[in-house]
């Protein structure tokens, strides 16, 4: 590629009012609209009124602050990009970044927690107009993690330095995924940096398992977590709303003489589909024994809080390839455990195979943190709040959107959503007072963006 003319015969001018930079943005407005949002945040969110009218209008700024989200702002300054060309003629009722600012800074907890309420009916709604959880009638998947917000400087409330020995803001998220689909967020909390990872996570997995049921996960649904979340208050959370689940077990002394009891003869070998780093050795391992035990978990508790379920264990051995010369084996091998508390009614291979694939809760953690929760914007802690609320909205409205176009953008990050389906340059034009928005010609997802665009403005069945 090179330039087509001499460098004096291009100039540049930003003088066109019917251009707008996010053609994309108006099916998915249209297709929040649909699921009630602007109604939902209406009926739920009331902030009290004031003089500069801070909390007047609720439904216009939260779908202005979500609508720059999904465009892909991460910042209350990047709501300007909703400011330009003909975007006031495509759309009502945006706000400048000024007043979102004062309106999240206007939040406090019970108004976050209004927030979620929305956040709660909303993501059902988003179900029920587009495949989002397929296959949720037959198995579903809850993960719970959180992460650490980095932030820098001292005006933040609420940061500090927790497990990661990073300063921060902590957001503990709830996700739900299929077999079949993406994962979508079910539930958020932002809390103070040093607070423990357990900390109300008895109260998020119920709420996380209420959302994942009202969406269709009406078949075997397992709720899996790292150690961190190794409890019998989280436990029997889950097994209260007739889930399942499957939580890494911290290796205690306990454990530890499970494992030991566990034959020889009962060890299973199986093969990685794709080999895995092991952070201890630094090295790559490809193959691994598995096995499982009986183990009655939480006996310090009083007897109708201790558990009795499945200990399942995988092993692998520890290599030390530092110590040992070149061309000599080691006399015996040494292994290192990890364990699974579960209920799961899958095979041992199964089961196991599926815990790991807890793992996918750290694709979407970093998602987020690739987009609108790149930065917690406010120095109010609960405006911070109210974002990652907002953050995970405009995630899950991304990801409907993706499933509506087709089957590459059902799967695809929300980043690749923003670039294929939702920044497509467009011209806006009237005619027989009909707005069109021509787009570029030759759009490699022009396929997929106008199955979308049909869909959401369609007329609604009856």
């Amino acid at each position: 590629m090179q330039s087509s003319h001499a460098a004096a015969a291009v100039s540049s001018a930003f003088d066109d009012p019917n251009l707008i930079a996010y053609g994309g943005l108006e099916p998915v407005v249209r297709l929040a609209e649909r699921c009630g949002l602007p109604a939902l945040v209406g009926e739920y969110i009331r902030l009290p009124a004031s003089k500069d009218g801070t909390g007047a209008f609720p439904a216009a700024k939260v779908m202005s602050l979500v609508g720059g989200m999904v465009a892909g702002a991460d910042s209350i300054d990047d709501m300007h990009r909703l400011r330009h060309g003909a975007m006031g003629r495509l759309f009502s009722g945006v706000r400048a970044p000024s007043t979102l600012g004062s309106f999240l800074r206007s939040f406090t907890h019970g108004h976050v927690k209004q927030l979620h309420a929305v956040a709660r009916r909303f993501l059902p709604e988003l179900a029920r107009h587009a495949p989002l959880l397929p296959g949720a009638d037959q198995v579903a998947y809850v993960d719970i993690d959180d992460t650490i917000r980095r932030t820098y400087g001292y005006a933040k409330q609420g940061t500090g330095y927790g497990y990661s020995k990073v300063k921060g803001l902590n957001a503990l998220l709830g996700i739900v995924s299929t077999p079949l689909a993406a994962p979508v967020i079910a539930a958020t909390r932002l809390r103070k940096g040093p607070s423990n990872s357990a900390r109300g996570a008895a109260a998020f997995v119920a709420e996380t398992i209420r959302t994942a049921r009202a969406c269709g996960a009406n078949g075997l649904l397992v709720m899996r977590a790292d150690s961190a979340f190794y409890g019998a208050d989280v436990v029997n959370s889950c097994r209260a709303l007739g889930a399942r689940f499957s939580i890494t077990v911290r290796m205690n002394a306990s454990v530890k003489a499970a494992i030991a009891r566990i034959d020889e003869d009962a060890w299973v070998p199986i093969k990685y589909p794709k080999a895995v780093w092991d952070e201890e050795g630094q090295c790559w391992i490809s193959d691994a024994e598995i096995a499982e035990t009986g183990y009655t978990a939480f006996t310090s508790k009083p007897k109708k809080q201790q558990v009795t379920a499945r200990l399942i264990v995988r092993r692998v051995k520890r290599l030390s390839t530092g110590t040992v010369p070149a061309g000599q084996g080691t006399l015996f091998d040494t292994w290192r455990y990890h364990a699974a508390f579960t209920d799961s009614p899958l095979s041992l291979n199964d089961a196991e195979r599926d815990h790991r694939r807890h793992a996918v809760v750290e694709q979407v953690i970093a998602d987020v943190k690739n987009s609108a929760f790149a930065h917690a914007p406010s120095g109010h802690f609960q405006a911070n709040a109210a974002w990652l609320a907002l953050a995970a909205l405009a995630h899950n409205l991304t990801r409907a959107a993706g499933a509506l176009a087709g089957t590459f953008h059902a799967r695809a990050t929300t980043a690749t959503i923003r670039d294929h389906l939702i920044n497509v340059p467009a011209r806006l034009a009237r005619s027989a007072r009909r707005l069109t928005l021509h787009l570029p010609e030759r759009w490699p997802w022009s396929t997929d963006f106008t199955q979308l665009f049909s869909i959401v403005h369609a007329p609604p069945a009856p």
